[in-house]
């Protein structure tokens, strides 16, 4: 049923949008629109639902934005490719499918900012809770009980067992993943129960947001169980182009229907952005509102002047540190063209074997050195030494360590450079370009290389491939990342909340400053980048948001204590 008016019109039907979409349309009384510009997620589409084909829809235009930086100026001028989600589900729908909340300082620096004390960690946890499911133990995988929660005593106080958010933990059965384990003991790193429980320091196993061997997106846990409600409404290949004002009052938006482009107009209540860190600048910028000289020059009418708009990108950058293995052990195997249809066909008919893993399936958390209160390094091992996007292999059997810096001091921009919507904006993330950034990069290989380097991997290591022993100093480091660093796809910050004249978001509404009838619930909308997959803390934000959108009671703070390598006084 479409209605001539709505409550809620939700642009962009990705990770946060199916969150919303699901909590606003509870109400009966409320009239939910969801605009996602990509297709829908069909359940027949293997390339979006087998968690080992996770490198397929990237680079793919069926799935992809394809978003690509402008000459990054301290990576020897590289433009670094950027995949976003094209598709409902959005990037959850292609992404790497690991679960990470992030550290519980990352939200006690959120709270630290002026007007932003409901964001600390006491009252994002119960959010946190509120969307997990829990509930399967972490050998789950192993045959073990699957009614328990996972981790330690003190993790279950930390983790939600009731939500739609469906986590299975990794198996880490590849024996790599057993050396990897003893090595980083080797190398002086503690063990945990679990990253994202009361202590995320160490190395673990890793949740992921799989369910019984298949993807588990955003749409599919949160959309498509509500899809019948009477009062919700999604349109696919609705591609926003602006959104419409009467003043200073969002009223509805405009957008392009189908392959044709046929323009429609749609009216509500309240207008969300939900179409993340690139994305939700640009129709702001669009629609007249960010930097009034800047939207002038390019000869848009500038609504209100809000400079912050485009703002303060942050992303995470990294790196493969690779080595070959002289058993034949690693996945290398499964890579072979001809093993696919097998691959395929086993899980198709079975939901198991190979295509049924991300195989992103355990990594953890370190301190590069002792002026940090927590972790700044994330670690992700895989047993096959292969690039994200599944292009350039390395030959013959091999594993490899994904490192890099978690809360660099670099900041960026998205900026649109034409009043044409289709013409991407203009992404610069300045990877590289503080003190602190370097040094913690030369930090992040010198370690990872001691903990590759423990005895754990004699009987497995065949040396390093990449970057290779000819890269040892410090510039020699540095020059390798400017070379061969990568996005970790975690673009964010870029439409930030916060109350001082930079914000664009207040963090007690999620409205746009300056405007009425506008909102903004996405990865935009963070103040920092987490040290972690920027999923899980999107999908809080989301249910946060909801209940601040709707006037409801926020739930209760939960002051449950976390660890902490500095103890307060």
């Amino acid at each position: 049923m479409s209605f001539q008016q709505y409550d809620f019109i939700i642009v962009g039907g990705g990770s946060a949008g199916c969150a919303l979409a699901a909590r606003l349309s509870a109400d009966p009384a409320n009239r939910v629109l969801v605009l996602e510009a990509g297709r829908p997620d069909y359940l027949w589409d293997v390339l979006i639902h087998m968690p080992a084909a996770l490198t397929m829809p990237i680079g793919n235009r069926l799935y992809d934005w394809k978003y690509e930086s402008e000459p990054e100026p301290f990576m020897n001028g590289r433009r670094i490719y950027h995949a976003r989600g094209k598709v409902l589900g959005g990037s959850s729908s292609i992404n790497g499918m690991i679960f990470q909340r992030g550290n519980p300082l990352d939200y006690e620096r959120w709270g630290a900012d002026p007007g932003m004390k409901t964001w600390d960690y006491a009252h994002c946890l119960p959010y946190f809770k509120k969307m997990e499911n829990c509930l399967a133990d972490r050998d789950d995988a192993r045959g073990g009980a699957a009614d328990r929660p996972r981790g330690g005593a003190a993790d279950r106080h930390f983790r939600g067992h009731d939500g739609p958010l469906e986590l299975e933990r990794g198996p880490v059965t590849n024996p790599l993943f057993g050396a990897f384990f003893e090595a980083v003991q080797q190398a002086g790193y503690p063990l945990t129960d679990d990253v994202n429980g009361h202590r995320q320091e160490g190395f673990a196993a890793f949740d992921r947001n799989l369910r019984r061997g298949r993807r588990l997106s955003a749409a599919r846990a949160y959309l498509h169980p509500v899809l019948e409600r009477p009062n919700l409404e999604v349109r696919t290949r609705a591609f926003v182009t602006r959104v419409l004002f009467e003043g200073r009052r969002a009223t509805g938006v405009e957008y392009a229907r189908g392959r044709g482009g046929e323009l429609e107009r749609v009216h509500g209540g309240r207008v969300i952005l939900c179409g993340g860190a690139i994305n939700s600048p640009q129709l702001l910028q669009l629609s007249g509102v960010g930097n009034a000289d800047e939207l002038s020059a390019l000869g848009v009418e500038p609504v209100h002047h809000l400079p912050g708009v485009g703002e303060n990108l942050q992303d995470h950058l990294e790196v493969y540190v690779q080595h070959g293995c002289k058993q034949p052990v690693s996945l290398q195997p499964q890579l072979k063209l001809w093993r696919r249809p097998f691959i395929g066909a086993r899980w198709l008919f079975l939901r198991s074997g190979p295509g049924a893993s991300n195989h992103f399936e355990g990594g953890g958390f370190i301190r590069s050195n002792e002026d940090v209160d927590y972790p700044n390094l994330m670690f992700h091992f895989l047993p096959v030494a292969v690039r994200y996007d599944g292009s350039a292999p390395a030959g013959g059997h091999g594993y490899q360590v994904h490192i890099g810096p978690m809360y660099s001091d670099a900041r960026g921009s998205v900026k649109i450079r034409s009043r044409d919507p289709r013409v991407h904006p203009a992404l610069r993330f300045n990877y590289l370009s503080t003190e602190q950034d370097r040094r913690e990069w030369v930090e992040a290989i010198r370690v990872t290389r001691d903990i590759l380097g423990q005895p754990a991997f004699a009987e497995f290591s065949d040396g390093e491939i990449s970057p290779g022993p000819a890269v040892e100093t410090d510039e020699q480091i540095l020059d390798w990342v400017r070379r061969d660093g990568e996005t970790a796809l975690h673009p964010s910050c870029t439409c930030r909340m916060g109350t001082d004249e930079m914000s664009v978001v207040d963090p007690a509404s999620m409205q746009v400053h300056g405007v009425e009838g506008l909102h903004v619930v996405d990865a935009s909308a963070m103040p920092y980048v987490t040290n972690g997959n920027i999923y899980a803390p999107v999908m809080m934000l989301a249910e946060k948001a909801a209940d601040l959108l709707l006037g409801n009671t926020p739930l209760e703070p939960d002051h449950t204590e976390f660890y902490r390598h500095r103890k307060t006084v």
